[in-house]
């Protein structure tokens, strides 16, 4: 049944400021539609058109035999080789279809006996149109490895575990979140010690640490195989392996299965924004042709990324991302993804020098990209199709509006965005103005200044900022005394007592005020020192700062835990009152002089007074809901390393006056550098 166009009214009941712009919206939408009902028609829908790795790359019948199959049309010849067939570029010749499409079935050994022994190595040798000869890693291969000791290049191996070996999952998906609270991890600097860490060390050490802590999220980073681990895992060679780095496909399943059991949702950082440019072991010139997978000439490539761009408008290469997605919800079970680079694909000009003042011709003018557009249109739809509890987040520094909104309105079809605006407000600051000259008004704004009706996912401070050349906020807050004044046996200086006042009130600001959830990136949740580094060349390959030094949380001597216990506290109060998943607060006071910020939502009360040096007794603040309130959670309690000024508990009743445009008010003492959070008992 074709798809249903567009009503222009859908568009304009989103937003009516759309107007001048709906026929470009009903343009894009008339695009996805066409490939939607190209994929309903000659593929068999979504179901089938995304199951494209259980007929490309290499899979097993039930009787044994192995069929491979690869689209490589600039091939004159293709074979199959291998460990099994010691290499022999005769013996296993490939056919091809129409479509460019190689094919080969080896058959079993003896019946239901593999052919290709498991974890054997293997590859694809082509003779192009030319006569040369030219061999590669295949494109679907579900695991690669790499032995530095020999070369950087990845060998491909055939996975294919006996029965006993495969991992059976046994819990189901958790149900979809209403507030999402997201840690972002990275397997590989989940150890202390100096070496990348392991899926199975992930699942024993750090898993336990994410539940108690009260995030209900993961956002794994750096899975999709890379051919540079400093690459942070943004260079991806090989979209269907799991990076060996960290052990097997098993042992990534039991990890993810295990979250499922503690009713943590996982969500893979997925890069379908550009791909690494290896040749050997990546996708790049895959059949001799520089317009595979890829927009070929300079439309193909991204300068500032070195890396190659897919030609979105492409039927095989739709198959093979779409198919990538439905992938890794499938086999490994995951629950959505975080799309990286989501500016640079929507974008010709890849948001290279571009600045975004919110105009709205910036969006729908000549410098979208419809193609790449489209395919995040034909993802998200595909993926909520199929998958309805799952959930997708994009990374735009745009604002593109209709972004998260449902394909069906004329929309991306995006759940979440990042809100990155909110990190680069909070290194501003910091790095240029003394803290009587934070603005509350504009730290307000950049706080609140979301589209209504789409959701956003605030964060304090992105992973970028915790790589080398860059700083987190407690690094920016405290620097050199971090390594001088974060044992309770020295001294309380001015600067740690500061950094630590400011980084847990930075932290609960963001949290309840900025968006529909949280994200916090692996160990800066307590502050964790320093920066990252991964080990390279410049810095002879070493592991100092490739890591996360858990024996500083652990240390009861050490500050490090008054953070941690914040975080913590602020998670379990989020998970008991809903702020997340509530209306936007209504911002009731910003007071440039007392640096006092006040607002409500999902029914309590946020007090924060940033003043450096002033305390405020009996401040009167707005409330609108009459009634008793208490203090149900204060950042100057003595566990998060507060002076014990303010507790929890105690009575504070409102008077019927109205303040600050709300019905009643009540009087508070808020200490400087404090927050507290008020509920009605």
């Amino acid at each position: 049944m074709p798809t249903e166009p567009l009503d222009p009214k859908t568009v304009l009941a989103v937003d009516p400021w759309l107007e001048q712009h709906v026929p470009h919206i009903v343009h894009r939408h008339d695009l996805f539609r066409k490939w939607k009902d190209t994929i309903d028609e000659i593929e068999g829908g979504y179901e089938k058109f995304t199951k494209g790795y259980e007929k490309y790359g290499l899979n097993v019948a039930p009787d044994g035999s192995v069929t491979y199959r690869e689209w490589a049309p600039n091939a004159k010849e293709a074979v199959l080789i291998g460990e099994f067939n010691n290499w022999n570029r005769i013996s296993h010749p490939m056919t091809k279809n129409e479509f460019g499409v190689w094919e080969i079935t080896v058959p079993p050994k003896e019946p239901g006996v593999c052919p290709i022994p498991h974890d054997s190595k293997i590859k694809i040798s082509m003779i192009l149109q030319t006569g040369a000869r030219i061999e590669r890693i295949p494109a679907w291969i579900r695991r690669v490895t790499q032995d530095l000791s020999v070369s950087p290049v990845y060998d491909a191996r055939f996975w294919n575990p006996p029965a006993d070996q495969v991992y059976k999952f046994k819990n189901p998906r958790p149900p979809q979140p209403k507030s999402i609270r997201i840690y972002e991890a990275h397997v590989g600097i989940s150890t202390s010690e100096l070496r990348v860490g392991t899926y199975k060390e992930f699942t024993q050490n750090i898993l336990p640490r994410i539940k108690d802590l009260g995030y209900n999220t993961i956002q794994l980073m750096a899975i999709m195989e890379h051919a540079y681990y400093a690459s942070f895992g943004y260079q991806v060679t090989s979209f269907f392996a799991a990076s060996s780095r960290y052990g097997t496909p098993e042992e990534l399943k039991e990890l993810i299965d295990t979250a499922h059991g503690m009713g943590i949702t996982v969500l893979l950082d997925i890069v379908h924004s550009h791909a690494c440019k290896n040749v050997l072991d990546g996708l790049n010139l895959f059949d001799g042709t520089d317009h595979l997978y890829f927009h070929e000439g300079a439309r193909g490539r991204h300068e500032l990324w070195d890396s190659r761009l897919f030609n979105y408008g492409h039927h095989e290469v739709l198959r093979f991302l779409m198919s990538n997605l439905r992938f890794w919800m499938e086999e490994y079970q995951f629950d959505g993804f975080r799309f990286d680079g989501v500016t640079s694909m929507m974008y010709h000009h890849h948001g290279i020098g571009a600045g975004f003042s919110g105009g709205y011709h910036e969006y729908f003018g000549a410098s979208a990209d419809l193609e790449a557009i489209v395919y995040l249109m034909l993802a998200n739809d595909a993926i909520h199709t199929l998958y309805p509890n799952s959930i997708t987040i994009a990374e735009d520094v745009s604002g593109m509006p209709l972004l998260c909104v449902p394909v069906s309105k004329g929309g991306v079809g995006f759940d979440y965005r990042l809100s990155m605006a909110i990190p680069d407000m909070w290194i501003k600051l910091l790095k240029h103005k003394t803290d009587d000259e934070w603005d509350m008004g504009n730290i307000v704004h950049t706080l609140t200044n979301r589209r209504y009706g789409e959701k956003s996912i605030a964060y304090a401070e992105s992973h970028d900022q915790a790589l080398v050349g860059d700083k987190t906020l407690a690094f920016w807050l405290m620097d050199k005394e971090m390594y001088t004044n974060m044992s309770d046996l020295t001294e309380y200086t001015p600067v740690i007592a500061r950094g630590i006042a400011l980084h847990k009130m930075i932290r609960l600001l963001v949290h309840s005020l900025g968006g529909e959830g949280y994200l916090n990136f692996e160990g800066n949740e307590f502050g964790h020192p320093e920066w990252l580094d991964f080990p390279r060349e410049g810095n002879n390959n070493s592991f100092q700062h490739a890591r996360r030094q858990w024996n500083l949380v652990d240390d009861h001597l050490l500050r490090y835990k008054y953070l941690n216990e914040f975080d913590k506290a602020m998670n379990h109060t989020e998970d008991k009152y809903g702020w997340l998943h509530a209306e936007p607060a209504y911002v009731s006071l910003k007071h440039e002089v007392d640096k006092v910020i006040v607002y409500e939502r999902a029914g309590l009360l946020f007090v924060f007074n940033f003043h450096p040096t002033q305390s405020f007794t009996d401040y009167r603040v707005g409330v609108d809901v009459p009634g008793e309130y208490t203090v149900v959670l204060s950042s100057d309690e003595k566990r998060f390393g507060g002076f014990e000024n303010v507790l929890p508990g105690g009575s504070y009743l409102t008077t019927a006056l109205e303040w600050h445009g709300r019905k009643n008010f009540t009087q508070v003492y808020i200490p400087s550098r404090t927050c507290i959070v008020l509920a009605r008992k």
